[in-house]
């Protein structure tokens, strides 16, 4: 079952609309990764081969995307700064 490609986007689409609920961008690199997963599945060749024989390297090729695409997602949206405001004087004085 984890060999399939449809399974890897099915699960990418759940965790693209789950972020649109839990809006935090975590389950979106997560959607991408598993998205990308699917399609080295679907493009074949050599390299689906490689992620089909076996179950970890096909859930270390997941995190690994994963963790790319949200890396990517951090650079291209940014990091919220002013989230928390801290004061360094008096606001009496």
């Amino acid at each position: 079952m984890w060999g399939e490609w449809w399974v890897w986007m099915a699960g990418g689409l759940v965790l693209a609309v789950g972020e649109v609920i839990l809006p935090s961008y975590v389950l979106l690199g997560f959607g991408i990764g598993a998205g990308l997963t699917g399609l080295l599945l679907l493009a074949g060749g050599p390299v689906a081969a490689l992620l089909m024989a076996s179950v970890p390297i096909l859930f270390l090729t997941f995190a690994v995307l994963s963790l790319l695409s949200w890396l990517a997602l951090r650079h291209w949206l940014g990091v919220n700064q002013g989230q928390v405001r801290t004061f360094d004087h008096d606001i009496n004085e």
